[in-house]
């Protein structure tokens, strides 16, 4: 098949998705696929047919950077200012036989992009534009996993600018310890752990860096888990453990900084218990294809389920392809089957 892949974008896990993108495209054309890797931002120059530009062999390169990227200096160095689609980009995804998107955060994630595809009759890997707004905003998930009965940590949003009580609210309302983050972002992005009224400030001025909106949690004690699903089946859980702070965007995607246990050594009983949250959470945001579920368990086996992820990562440290290779799917072989599930749709 002709694939485009595309990543990179404006949002500030650009540069996780550009890793991820460049280790999907290598996958896939050791696959026999043809394959252009395309930044949906900076879009591509385009000379003569579209397909010319795929490529059969050869090998991209990127690799994350241990510091969030400056989008703002992107956006002056490319002259593309806020336009979020770039140059030729839809007449190379509709050249292609599927578009993969290895986009994480932003209008990859948030359900923009899926939308504008299906616009354009293109054929996408993931989930729809529905399962992708739904879980990408944090409030919104949290709802609707309560509804469908899946305990998930007490919150509240504040919105810093507008508020002149935030931190009162927050002492009343959630109280200490508390888990402070943007609504939609994604990779631990502007994430605090307040353990004390000292910290309030400088977290809610880090979240407030990123978006105007930030969810604040009480934070559960526990053992921190995520779980998989791909095409309807829960993968083994993996146990992250950060070798030191929490697991925030350095310990992701640094190697050699968390360590990740896969299977996550857990009694049979309580590897079910999660797997099942995660089939439910699954069908209760209106996820397809694949995602992931991350959870803190606590000392009483209670799963609380902290957010999805309707674009998992695919980057060296990513953990959905460690538990792929769990049950049998090494890089490439994940990398179809996600492929054959998308266009099953």
């Amino acid at each position: 098949m002709n694939i485009v892949v595309l990543a990179g974008g404006l949002s500030p896990e650009r540069e996780v998705s550009l890793t991820s993108g460049a280790l999907i495209a290598n996958a896939l054309m050791k696959n026999g696929h043809r394959v252009l890797l395309l930044d949906v931002y900076l879009g591509a120059e385009l000379i003569g047919d579209p397909l010319s530009h795929f490529r059969a062999e050869g090998e991209y390169h990127h690799t994350v950077s241990t510091e969030v990227p400056d989008l703002a200096a992107l956006k002056a160095q490319s002259g593309n200012g806020e336009a979020l689609i770039g140059h030729n980009v839809l007449a190379f995804c509709r050249a292609a036989d599927v578009v993969f998107l290895a986009m994480h955060g932003g209008m990859g994630e948030d359900g923009r992009l899926q939308a504008w595809l299906d616009c354009n009759g293109i054929r996408y890997t993931g989930t729809g534009a529905l399962g992708a707004s739904l879980s990408m905003d944090k409030e919104i998930s949290k709802i609707l996993l309560r509804a469908a009965g899946i305990p998930t940590p007490d919150w509240i949003i504040v919105r810093p600018a507008r508020e002149t009580d935030a931190k009162t609210r927050i002492l009343s309302e959630i109280g200490l310890p508390c888990v402070i983050k943007p609504c939609s972002c994604g990779s631990s992005v502007g994430v605090s752990i307040v353990e004390s009224e000292d910290e309030l400030t400088a977290a809610l001025d880090l979240g407030a860096a990123w978006e105007d909106r930030l969810i604040v949690e009480k934070k559960i004690i526990g053992r921190e888990l995520t779980v998989g699903i791909l095409g309807g089946r829960a993968l083994p859980p993996i146990e992250i453990i950060p070798k030191e702070g929490f697991y925030d965007y350095k310990n992701k995607y640094q190697g050699g900084c968390t360590l990740e246990l896969c299977p996550a050594p857990l009694r049979e009983d309580q590897t079910l218990k999660v797997q099942q949250a995660t089939a439910r959470a699954f069908e209760a945001l209106h996820l397809d294809c694949y995602a992931r579920i991350d959870y803190i368990m606590d000392e009483n086996d209670i799963m609380w389920c902290l957010e999805a992820n309707a674009l998992p990562g695919m980057t060296p440290t990513s953990l959905l392809p460690q538990m792929a290779a769990e049950v049998g799917l090494d890089y490439g072989a994940l990398c179809e089957e996600i492929i054959r599930l998308s266009l099953k749709k």
